[in-house]
C-alpha cells in the first residue's frame, strides 16, 4: 500500500523542500519506490533534483488544471525517486481551481490515476506551497499524514495553530483519515537554549509528537541543490544526511503501526 505524506508549513524558509528531497532519497535507499510531487510554484524541489523548470513543456500544473495524464509528466531522477515537477505556471493554479467543483480532490485524483496506470509507489511525498490555499488543502485531502518541518525559532512556530486548524477542517470535510505525524525540527542548533526551549514549547502547546532526530544546521544543505541532487548523494556521511536517514527509518516504522485517531495527534482543536 502507498503511504502519502504531505510536508507542510505555511511559513517559508523552514527547509520544507530540503526535507522532501532528502527523505525521498533516504526512503529510496531503504528500497522503497518513491514519488515526489512539487506543488510549490517556486519549483524549488524540481530545480533541486537537477531539472530546470524552464525546460519543461508540461508540469503538474497541466495535470491539475487541464487533465493531462500524470504518467506523461512524471520524471525519473538521479536520486532514485520519481518526480512530478512544477513550473512557475503553477502560480495560476489557485485561481484556475478556485471555482472548480471538487478542487480539493485534484491531487488525490492524480495519484489514483497513476496507480490505475500501473505506477504504484510505496511512498508519495507532497511538497506543499508556503500557504494554506487551494493546493495545500488538496495535498492534505490526498494525504494519509502531514509532517510539519519547523525551524526552532520563536517566530517560526506562530503559524502552527493555523495549520492545525486547517488540518482539522480537512478532517471534517474532505479527509477524515488525515493524521498529524508530528513536527520535524529543522535548522536545529542544539547548542542554544533558545532552540531547545522553542522545541519544548511546541510539543507542550500543541500536544504534537516531535520526530527525531532534529535536522542540524549545516552548510552542506545549501550545496546540494547546486549539484541537482539531495544531500544523501552530495554529502553522504554528513550529519545532515545521517539525520534524514534516521527520520526516514522512523517514518517507515510509523507507517507500519496501526492507525491512531486520537484528537491530540490529529490537530483537532478545542
Amino acid at each position: 500500500m502507498t503511504t502519502t505524506l504531505a510536508i507542510a508549513n505555511q511559513k517559508g524558509g523552514v527547509a520544507k523542500t530540503t526535507t522532501v528531497a532528502s527523505l525521498g532519497a533516504a526512503l529510496a535507499e531503504l528500497g522503497h519506490s518513491v514519488l515526489l510531487v512539487d506543488l510549490d510554484p517556486q519549483a524549488c524541489l524540481t530545480f533541486s533534483l537537477g531539472i530546470d523548470p524552464e525546460d519543461l513543456d508540461v508540469s503538474v500544473h497541466q495535470v491539475l488544471t487541464r487533465g493531462v495524464d500524470p504518467a506523461e509528466v512524471v520524471i525519473g531522477t538521479d536520486d532514485g525517486v520519481d518526480l512530478l515537477p512544477a513550473t512557475i505556471e503553477l502560480a495560476r493554479a489557485e485561481a484556475d481551481l478556485l471555482t472548480r467543483t471538487g478542487r480539493e480532490h485534484v491531487v488525490r485524483t492524480t495519484l489514483e490515476l497513476l496507480a490505475e496506470g500501473g505506477r504504484a509507489y510505496d511512498w508519495v511525498l507532497l511538497d506543499c506551497p508556503p500557504s494554506l490555499g487551494v493546493l495545500t488543502v488538496a495535498a492534505l485531502t490526498a494525504a494519509d499524514g502531514v509532517l510539519v518541518p519547523l525551524q526552532c525559532e520563536t517566530l517560526s512556530h506562530r503559524g502552527v495553530g493555523q495549520l492545525l486548524d486547517t488540518v482539522h477542517d480537512v478532517r471534517r470535510f474532505t479527509n477524515r483519515g488525515l493524521e498529524v505525524w508530528g513536527v520535524l525540527p529543522t535548522l536545529y542548533d542544539g547548542r542554544t537554549a533558545h532552540a531547545r526551549t522553542v522545541l519544548e514549547t511546541i510539543s507542550d502547546t500543541y500536544d504534537l509528537d516531535v520526530v527525531e532526530p532534529p535536522i542540524p544546521k549545516t552548510v552542506r544543505f545549501a550545496e546540494a541543490p547546486a549539484a541537482g541532487r539531495s544531500i544523501l548523494s552530495t554529502s553522504r556521511s554528513s550529519k545532515g544526511a545521517r539525520a534524514y536517514r534516521e527520520v526516514a527509518a522512523h517514518l517507515v516504522a510509523r507507517a507500519q503501526q496501526p492507525a491512531t485517531r486520537t484528537a491530540s495527534r490529529t490537530g483537532a482543536r478545542t
